[in-house]
């Protein structure tokens, strides 16, 4: 739909609207802005085109973070969730990863409905075909209508472009291919050539899905069960936990593929169009086809696969740990030759899907590109992978786009307050040969980026640039006070003849310990941080160190036009790394590869010329 269409004039316009273009919609609203979401169809907008789960390890910690800024992720997965669990439990508390199953179908309409609560959101079904650009600033895009004749342009302080898997999207099942991003879906075109025209360096990656099966078609019964947690943790601080989980909970299954179907892929490699020549771009690694896990695992003969249900509403069963593009009666033979599924019904085959996206150095941890002002990139576009980054980055995009439509300075995200700001800081040092994918191992300050102390460290940042409402910040001054009170009374109270927080310091005290000697209506979750806080004191207090010496860099800012190439003394390599990234501070050049430390200090006396 398109409402007040007359006008056609908007502060934020994104396009797209899948993980990333949804967060970025309502980021902007949150702030104020009149915003419009042009998407292909509206009814689309939120779906889970991959895995039916939200979160996971690196991954849940960023949707902790996207909530704690006031986004919607975590509300929608909380509403839709049919199992949730908390991840790596048998390590600490830095690297636990909440994670769950969602409905998918209510997933994208739960997204759809937050969406539809915003006043200042217009819906506009449509295809971009260009962009509006005026002194190197991007003031708005060309869109083609159904409901109208010939192109609109659709004016605005700021453009964000979250295209996902769309630009140029190709899908390949064997040897069959088919224009889309999507299955059922149409793919971008005009996109990846209006931004080559504007000079940008565009790149192409691949990402795939497993088959989906029918579950009656399943022998449940003969596999092992996978429940999800007895008492489950939900992402949003704002869900009322005593009504949480929302919706009946369900279990998975877990299954193993086996030699023989290893020996059938072995001998249909030519066939694979990863093998043949017929994909000749990069997958993700960490999330490989079943294809190339028995190439690069040739020593294996089984590997797990997972039978997680995608719906209340429906009978489909996604095959987590099979993605593949093989042809189709190769993948009746793989799935079938899986315990429990030998007389499996294939729902939907799986595939794999090339797409165009803009090399990441050309953005800055902003979002915002380095070529043309107001423009902003959110998602797949900028070579990630996964629901969870996408919505990191369109919170971001959204975020400093209506802070340079309104004339403010751009916010980035440290490597030390969240793993957002890892996300973008990794993508704008770094050039993504394959989709890039959050790990915990990435973050070198993962022991101040934990999951549980996500608002202690986001909101009242979020609130400072306008993103938490008076709602969401009333129920973070009561955490905050209550896990003050409880650090207060464990300073009080003694145990075996020392503080109770003293006490609480060894490894092998757990929240029940702390519960039971505090008594009263001790909330778990506050214990939990505050447990964790004591926990690694000594280990976040060196971090912090780390953080203090680093901050000088990170507070250099370098001109956005130097010439490089002009620097008395400084390497060639150096030299062409620093003009290519341009990065936005001396922190951001220190972690390019290529550049020293006796660069940066060539660099730095330069600049101080």
């Amino acid at each position: 739909m398109i409402r007040r269409s007359e006008l056609n004039e908007y502060e934020i316009i994104v396009i797209g609207g899948g993980h990333a273009g949804a967060e970025a919609a309502w980021a902007a609203c949150n702030l104020g802005a009149r915003t419009a979401l042009v998407t292909m169809d509206p009814a689309k907008i939120g779906a889970m085109s991959c895995n039916p789960a939200i979160g996971g390890l690196a991954k849940g910690q960023m949707v902790r973070e996207i909530d704690a800024l006031g986004g919607l992720m975590g509300l929608a997965a909380d509403a839709t969730g049919i199992q949730f669990r908390m991840l790596n439990l048998s390590k600490g508390p830095a690297v636990h990863g909440p994670r769950c199953q969602s409905d998918k179908y209510r997933y994208a309409a739960e997204v759809q409905r937050l969406l539809r609560t915003r006043a200042q959101l217009d819906i506009i079904t449509g295809t971009v075909e260009g962009f509006v650009i005026e002194r190197d600033r991007c003031v708005g895009v060309s869109i083609r209508s159904s409901k109208a004749d010939g192109a609109i342009e659709l004016r605005g302080g700021a453009v964000v472009l979250t295209t996902g898997t769309f630009m140029r999207g190709l899908m390949h099942t064997g040897e069959a291919q088919t224009p889309g991003g999507r299955v059922g879906e149409g793919a971008a075109v005009g996109i990846s050539a209006a931004l080559a025209d504007l000079g940008f360096e565009l790149g192409r990656l691949k990402t795939g899905t497993p088959p989906r099966l029918a579950a009656e078609s399943l022998h449940l019964h003969q596999l092992p069960e996978q429940p999800g947690d007895a008492q489950p943790q939900p992402f949003s601080y704002m869900t009322d936990r005593a009504r949480f989980p929302v919706i009946e909970q369900r279990s998975c299954w877990t299954t193993h593929t086996s030699a023989a179907s290893h020996e059938l892929i072995r001998a249909n490699l030519h066939r694979a169009p990863m093998y043949n020549g017929q994909i000749a771009t990069a997958g993700p690694r960490y999330c490989p086809s079943i294809e190339d896990k028995v190439v690069r695992f040739a020593d294996r003969d089984s590997h797990h696969v997972y039978l997680e249900p995608e719906s209340h509403s429906t009978n489909e069963i996604y095959c987590n740990g099979i993605s593949t593009s093989l042809p189709r009666d190769v993948q009746d033979q793989i799935v079938r030759q899986m315990p429990g599924c030998a007389d499996a019904t294939i729902l939907r085959y799986g595939y794999a899907v090339e797409y165009d996206m803009v090399r990441p150095h050309q953005i800055d941890a902003t979002c915002m590109t380095k070529r043309i002002e107001g423009l902003f990139l959110a998602g797949q576009i900028n070579g990630t992978s996964g629901y969870e980054e996408a919505a990191g980055q369109g919170l971001v995009a959204g975020l400093n786009a209506v802070r340079y439509a309104r004339g403010r300075s751009l916010m980035r995200f440290g490597r030390e307050q969240a793993y957002i700001g890892v996300l973008l800081d990794d993508l704008v040092t770094k050039t993504p040969r394959e989709p890039y994918r959050m790990f915990t191992s990435r973050a070198e300050f993962r022991l101040l980026l934990r999951a549980d102390n996500a608002d202690m460290r986001l909101t009242p940042l979020g609130r400072e640039l306008g993103l938490v409402d008076d709602a969401r910040w009333s129920r973070f001054e009561r955490r905050r006070e209550a896990m003050a009170s409880t650090a207060r009374t464990m300073q009080e109270r003694r145990v075996d003849g020392q503080s109770l927080r003293q006490w609480a310091k060894r490894p092998e005290t757990t929240v029940p310990d702390l519960r039971a000697w505090l008594g009263g209506n001790a909330d778990d979750d506050v214990l939990a941080t505050v447990l964790a806080d004591l926990q690694y004191e000594g280990f976040i207090a060196r971090q912090q160190r780390e953080v203090q010496k680093l901050a000088a860099q990170e507070a250099t800012v370098l001109p956005a036009h130097v010439s490089y190439a002009s620097i008395h003394g400084l390497r060639r390599e150096a030299a062409q790394t620093l003009e290519r990234f341009r990065p936005a501070t001396l922190g951001q050049a220190a972690r390019l590869e290529g550049v020293t430390p006796a660069d940066l200090m060539v660099v730095t006396v330069a600049m101080g010329r």
